[in-house]
């Protein structure tokens, strides 16, 4: 058949055959551990501290998109939040789920969901680690109180930002705060307009956001903080690299 296409998602999985798939790029990128990579380090963002210390998130249901190794995840969980992380790539499931254990978050299956083509496993202390596409993942919550997501979005082709949005629309609880890192303009990521990727069939590595471009594509939210992300030496507790922005978004109360 050579007229498949009816409906958005159609168009949406058409458009993402024009890029090389993202699963077998992540699973060697997790894969090799010793590779050095900044943010393999144990260490939450520092800006998601900075948001729970100064009180700005309070323990609730978390989701975590592109959870990589788990760091994130973790660190929510520890502070008392039942937290869903999300990932596409097995192998970093699998190092997320190692040390959520060394971490004492517990070993056991848990009853986790699964998800798609994929799977997923609970701690038993309120951490779940799903193995799927953010988009396709099923969660065993309607709702959540934060949406964590630590370099997701950048690399994300431009249509899956229409996925993205409808993401948020349908997890975020009513007054819930959505925060996210990304490349920076200027800084890092490719800044080539939306259209050249297409042409281009590349991401380049993932793509650079401007704080304008970030207030834009959610101005359904209410931005509570834009900034670069504070950098951060090796002995520091926390993750911080400049080449990231940071912001803190919180959905109205009333939908």
């Amino acid at each position: 058949m050579n007229r498949t296409i009816r409906t958005t998602e159609d168009v949406l999985a058409l458009l993402d055959g024009l890029f090389p798939p993202a699963e077998p790029f992540w699973d060697r990128f997790y894969a090799d551990r010793s590779a050095g990579r900044p943010f393999f380090a144990p260490k939450p963002d520092e800006n998601l501290a900075h948001h729970l210390d100064r009180g700005l998130l309070a323990p609730g249901r978390a989701l975590d998109l592109g959870c990589g190794n788990g760091r994130n995840a973790i660190h929510l969980a520890s502070l008392g939040f039942e937290v869903d992380a999300v990932d596409l790539s097995a192998t970093a499931i699998a190092w997320a789920e190692e040390r959520a254990r060394e971490a004492g978050l517990g070993n056991d299956t848990g009853t986790g969901t699964g998800t798609g083509t994929g799977t997923g496993t609970g701690t038993g202390t309120g951490l779940r680690f799903h193995r799927a596409s953010i988009f396709e993942a099923e969660l065993p919550h309607a709702r959540y109180d934060l949406v964590y997501d630590s370099g997701c979005l950048h690399h994300l082709p431009p249509h899956r930002r229409v996925s993205y949005l409808a993401l948020l629309d349908r997890v975020l609880a009513p007054g819930g705060h959505f925060a996210l890192t990304a490349f920076a303009a200027g800084a890092m990521g490719s800044e080539r307009p939306d259209e050249e990727l297409y042409r281009l069939g590349a991401l380049e590595g993932g793509l650079a956001y401007s704080p304008d471009e970030l207030r834009s594509l959610f101005r359904g939210f209410t931005p509570l903080e834009i900034r670069p992300m504070a950098a951060q030496g090796p002995d520091s507790a926390l993750f911080g690299v400049p080449f990231l922005l940071t912001a803190l978004f919180q959905r109205t109360v009333s939908l």
